[in-house]
């Protein structure tokens, strides 16, 4: 695979500190010509399949060979794995706690590597800062052309994600809300596939918090200003949201409360 500058960075550190300048700073260091490019440093501290869903839905969009390093890590210190992985024409690079699983899932020529090899690694490797000691110069490595495979040992057991699978329960089907977005909409992991199949030629009932809603819509305007709508996201997933509101304030639950919320879908005739 031709190795490209672009890096792309996806953490829970947040703008307020410096951590991520330092982990642009260590890979320019490397490759002056790497362009590095912010998904979002804004995953809750330790959500891993917040991070997960995150890389899945946004790495398709970068050219093919770009390199992607995900820290939300928090195992780090440990003895959890670091890796890096080739799979779909992209590479990955960070914890092996299940944040590149999703993508192990659905690709089909997948290679990972344990990375061992401590030269292309900062001479000094803090134990609670791998994303700047050891993720971002690896990266740098590999946008300059090295391979994969000069990093470390293969491996064919990266550690799967642990994560909220929806579920059949007295003939309703049973998911929970993952993320509140910026926007205040609740986004679930009840994916279109499953719903579809479940639902068949009925139609929903959908249940969350004191929210009902009585149909799938298409988009926000569907629905009066100020109304509840359910509908498949541009990730395939169901959503609830308040056309020009935000459903986290109306469905009836704290905020804090809100991420594994249930969300509940029957069958209407």
């Amino acid at each position: 695979m031709k190795p490209s500058s672009i890096i792309t960075l996806l953490t829970d550190f947040g703008l307020s500190d410096p951590y991520v300048a330092m982990m642009k700073g260590v890979i320019l260091s490397i490759n002056a010509g790497a362009r590095t490019v912010d998904i979002t440093h804004d995953i809750s501290p330790g959500a891993i399949y917040r991070a997960a869903t995150v890389i899945r839905e946004t790495y398709r969009f970068f050219p093919a060979g770009t390199i992607h390093v995900g820290v939300v890590d928090p195992g780090v210190g440990s003895d959890r794995r670091m890796i890096a992985l080739e799979a779909n024409g992209h590479v990955f690079v960070g914890p092996d706690n299940g944040l590149f699983w999703l993508i192990l899932q659905e690709a089909t020529d997948a290679r990972v590597v344990q990375l061992t090899e401590k030269r292309f690694f900062l001479s000094s490797v803090s134990s609670t800062f791998h994303g700047r000691d050891v993720f971002a110069p690896v990266a740098a490595h590999l946008s300059l052309g090295m391979a994969m495979e000069n990093a470390g040992v293969l491996i064919t057991d990266p550690t799967p994600l642990l994560f909220p699978i929806p579920r059949l329960e007295r003939n309703a089907l049973v998911g929970q809300i993952t993320h509140v977005d910026h926007f205040g909409n609740l986004i679930s992991n009840v994916g279109a596939e499953t719903l579809h199949r479940f639902l068949g030629p009925s139609r929903p009932l959908i249940q969350v918090g004191t929210l009902t809603i009585r149909r799938l819509d298409r988009i926000y305007s569907d629905v009066e200003e100020g109304m509840p709508l359910a509908f498949l996201n541009s990730s395939d997933l169901l959503e609830v949201a308040v056309n020009l509101g935000r459903a986290s304030e109306v469905v009836g639950v704290e905020k804090e409360d809100l991420i594994g919320t249930e969300i509940r879908i029957s069958r209407v005739s």
